[in-house]
């Protein structure tokens, strides 16, 4: 007998993603909703006056929930297929039924159908996933709004910023995908009734040539499994296209993620910001001092795994032949789920890294002290010049001062002597007391700190507050 232990299983199922995700994607919800979708069916075919009676659908409603899997697998492997195998076992559960169990349609009618509810529910918990991430990040922005750092362009000293206003960027990129979701959700839509090819024939057929009923039932099927408007036209499979529209919104959070934790990863190695670090969490097996932000090179790891899943589903639409080919199906068995649980389990991370984040206000501050004496060279210079010095010898003062002081930094002790080096030359002494002042970080950030508490007022609090209702399943990071 093999155990769990014996067989592969995937990393997103066993470390990663959430009860909820993995449950919304399971054998058993899927199965279940395909009998949703078989009950949907039958009622609106009732309603609409074909000969189904209230017993049939009575007894389909407490089959439900009684799925044999064991013979469902023992009819596939004789029938060879798995969606008239689940037809076989329903009706073996409801056998006044089972005469009038998926009657004119197709297997897409429930493969089909149920990929799409499945998505539908994933977005909606994707959704409710990065509204947690924009709390967290809104507080971080509110709480650090005012504490200066050291800004970076090519990753090279930069004029400074706040970490507030750094933190703002990270958010407006989750806001963006949180828009695109929603946008996703909205617009998302059912395949409802529409035959082998797409063309109704088998409704048009059941309803002897009344088109006005077939609209109708393809239209109540659809209220019925919670959208608003059904595909419009399409062959036997609702567009692949719509796959790589669902999958393209859901990369959108891998690259948000990779950039927030990638910068994480930069400051945590200049000891300025780190993600939560457990009491008994270790670092490295073999450097007991380690700290390394594992939980950020995780995200980035699943990051990249989750940018290369949203090409692949439209190369799968690219490559559908005409009203439909089958070389879909066990693509899309991998891609779509697996999708969703990495969207998930990155959202997890980034909702623990986001509430948690640990700034080190003396090392900002210490390592902006380090560069500012070179960002601070104009005011210097305008400082002195209204102090009645002459311009063109004080530029070139600073100028030969700057590169000396960049040479200790680089080849001897890598001490910034600038500030020390103005304070000696004699053509400064008229602002010498001054210089502190001068050098005051908060008067190098610009509107930073406005701009993230405008941002927040204007934006984000908005959001949150149309949202309020917005509640993620129970349960954070697995591993």
């Amino acid at each position: 007998m093999t155990d769990s232990h014996s067989t592969y299983s995937s990393p997103l199922a066993t470390r990663y993603a959430s009860a909820a995700m993995q449950e919304n994607f399971s054998y058993r919800h899927r199965s279940l909703v395909w009998r949703d979708l078989w009950i949907a069916l039958a009622e609106c075919e009732q309603e609409l006056g074909l000969d189904i009676s209230a017993e049939q659908i009575k007894e389909l409603h407490a089959a439900r929930e009684d799925i044999d899997f064991d013979r469902v697998a023992e009819l596939e492997k004789e029938l060879r297929h798995d969606v008239m195998a689940h037809v076989h076992a329903f009706g073996e559960k409801a056998p006044s039924a089972k005469g009038i169990l998926h009657w004119g349609a197709t297997s897409c009618f429930v493969a089909d159908g149920s990929d799409l509810v499945l998505m539908q529910k994933g977005l909606r918990v994707l959704r409710a996933r990065l509204v947690e991430v924009v709390r967290s990040l809104s507080s971080f922005c509110e709480a650090q709004a005012d504490q200066p750092a050291l800004g970076f362009t090519h990753f090279q000293p930069a004029q400074p910023t706040t970490l507030g206003k750094r933190g703002s960027l990270w958010l407006q990129d989750f806001v963006l995908d949180l828009e695109q979701v929603e946008n996703v959700l909205e617009r998302l839509p059912f395949r409802g009734v529409k035959g082998t090819t797409g063309t109704q024939a088998s409704f048009l057929q059941l309803f002897d040539g009344d088109h006005d009923k077939v609209r109708a039932l393809d239209e109540r099927i659809t209220k019925r499994m919670g959208f608003s408007k059904s595909i419009p036209v399409c062959g036997q499979t609702y567009p692949r296209k719509w796959d790589g529209v669902v999958l393209q919104a859901i990369s959108g959070i891998a690259a948000s993620a990779a950039k927030f934790a990638g910068d994480i990863r930069l400051l945590a190695n200049r000891r300025e910001l780190e993600e939560p670090f457990g009491e008994k969490q270790i670092g490295s097996s073999a450097m007991p001092y380690k700290r390394n932000p594992m939980r950020s090179e995780r995200i980035g790891a699943l990051s990249r795994y989750l940018l290369h899943l949203a090409p692949n589903a439209l190369d799968t639409a690219a490559n559908q032949w005409l009203e439909r080919t089958l070389d879909d199906s066990a693509n899309r068995r991998i891609v779509i789920p697996e999708s969703f649980l990495a969207a998930d389990a990155i959202l997890l991370l980034v909702q623990d890294v986001s509430s948690g984040l640990i700034p080190y206000p003396k090392v900002l501050e210490a390592n902006l002290s380090k560069e500012l004496p070179f960002m601070a060279t104009e005011t210097i210079l305008m400082a002195a010049v209204q102090a009645g010095g002459d311009r063109q010898d004080l530029h070139e003062r600073i100028r030969v001062h700057s590169h000396a002081a960049a040479s200790r930094m680089k080849t001897e002790d890598g001490v910034n002597d600038l500030l020390e080096r103005i304070q000696q030359d004699e053509a400064f002494s008229a602002i010498v007391d001054s210089l502190e002042t001068l050098l005051d970080p908060s008067k190098f950030v610009g509107r930073a700190p406005e701009q993230v508490r405008d941002y927040l007022k204007e934006n984000i609090g908005p959001l949150l507050a149309e949202r309020a209702d917005v509640k993620a399943p129970e349960g954070g990071i697995r591993v």
